[in-house]
């Protein structure tokens, strides 16, 4: 029986071959091959003395949160712990984009005599990182406008609290702007490769210095905060590990220096039932309430690609819905979220019209193949922040790709 305090998809990782994790585009983010550990998200009641033990390290947060790291092995008994109450797998991030500010009319709220400029107010991002040398993140004389950058990346001297990264102080960035961009950058070597967040920095704050106040930003008066989260592994974008734990880090930051803040998350992904019920969602929640910290994210941007699809089914009726598979496509993963209480069989059906299903409704994973293509089923429990019920499956290749076409998947109620 799959274990209710733990999520879904790490329930299925457990369970999952090594070759279906490899394969998978989800079951393995969150796991060290390496050493064997996983990084997970827990919420926790009581104190925190209690999480930590042998080879398991604990990043406690704010509202009874931490991002433990522990052994593969230990994670079913360590759910057992009392004071644990959920444990979530973390989940791959991606670029959101960021709109221009036109969009918006932010230009009628920073003009006139009362005109919004940010002053005074703290501006957090949690992005690809920054580049510090940019005009538009420096002050008058030069020196910069970020009061700290945490970079995840960076191994040697985390801040306070935290075990992963490199801490830079204003101190710090200034000196090395005064050495100029070859020696600076060896004494704080922290730089934005895909450019993402210096872009999200410079539309949330940039005072317009590199374009001679034609291109400011919102809050271009603001000093800011900054957070490159660390990057585990070659080609590979950051999870939501590091994410919860840079915005604990911000909110910190601000309650020490007794100043309001707004965080703005360019970063997404389309896993979940969007309703605000996983760990990461719920400590946003639970952390915008602490203290003057307001929160900026960006949400919609896949809207017209098709990624989604929602309806009813009436009973004893079936919908069908097409999900196309292009060639050279390495793997797919699906899910479905409906009410626990509504009963639905599931049938797969391939571009050849082989059909597999219906699949029955047995709490857990489901195995299949149809030609060249593995199909990986679970239905999951609700947890204990939501009623609704996860039907998750991963398509994956026998070989190196799956088969290419229109594949099927019907709903019929049951």
């Amino acid at each position: 029986m799959p274990d209710q305090k733990i999520d879904n998809l790490l329930n299925l990782a457990m369970d999952a071959t090594p070759q279906e994790r490899r394969k998978s585009g989800n079951l393995n983010i969150g796991y060290d091959p390496a050493t064997r550990l996983w990084d997970v998200i827990i919420k926790y009641s009581g104190p925190e003395s209690g999480l930590a033990g042998n080879g398991i390290q604990v990043v406690p947060l704010l509202g009874s949160y931490a991002v433990v790291t522990l052994p593969e092995s230990e994670i079913d008994e360590y759910s057992h712990r009392v004071q644990v109450e959920f444990m979530e797998k973390p989940k791959r991030l991606y670029f959101e984009l960021f709109q221009a500010k036109g969009a918006s009319c932010i230009r009628t709220v920073q003009t006139g005599r009362n005109g919004l400029t940010g002053k005074g107010i703290l501006t957090g991002v949690v992005d690809s990182g920054v580049d510090y040398f940019h005009p538009d993140f420096r002050n008058a004389d030069g020196s910069s406008r970020i009061l700290r950058l945490w970079d995840q990346s960076i191994q040697g001297n985390p801040p306070q609290g935290y075990v992963t990264g490199t801490e830079y102080t204003k101190e710090q960035i200034d000196e090395a702007l005064a050495l100029g961009e070859n020696q600076g950058r060896r004494l704080v070597p922290s730089s934005d490769y895909s450019g993402h967040g210096t872009s999200v920095l410079g539309i949330a704050a940039g005072n317009g210095r590199a374009s001679d106040g034609v291109n400011q930003g919102v809050a271009y008066e603001s000093d800011l905060l900054v957070v490159k989260m660390g990057i585990p592994r070659e080609n590979s974008f950051p999870r939501t590990t590091e994410l919860i734990q840079g915005i604990d880090y911000l909110v910190r930051q601000a309650l020490a220096m007794e100043r309001p803040m707004v965080i703005n998350l360019s970063f997404g992904n389309n896993y979940g039932s969007h309703d605000g019920t996983t760990l990461l969602e719920r400590y946003i929640d639970d952390v915008s309430n602490i203290w003057k910290s307001v929160f900026c994210i960006g949400t919609g941007n896949e809207a017209a690609s098709a990624g989604h699809t929602s309806g009813r089914i009436i009973s004893e009726g079936e919908e069908t819905i097409q999900l196309a598979i292009q060639s050279r496509q390495s793997s797919i993963s699906i899910q479905i979220w409906k009410e626990y209480t509504d009963q639905i069989e599931i049938s797969i059906i391939n571009p050849s019209g082989v059909r597999v299903g219906p699949v029955p409704e047995i709490l857990g994973p489901h195995r299949f193949r149809i030609g060249q293509t593995e199909i990986l089923l679970y239905y999951g429990e609700p947890s204990p922040y939501s009623i609704s019920q996860e039907i998750y499956i991963d398509l994956l290749p026998v070989e190196s790709y799956l088969t290419e076409g229109i594949w099927r998947i019907v709903l019929s109620a049951g």
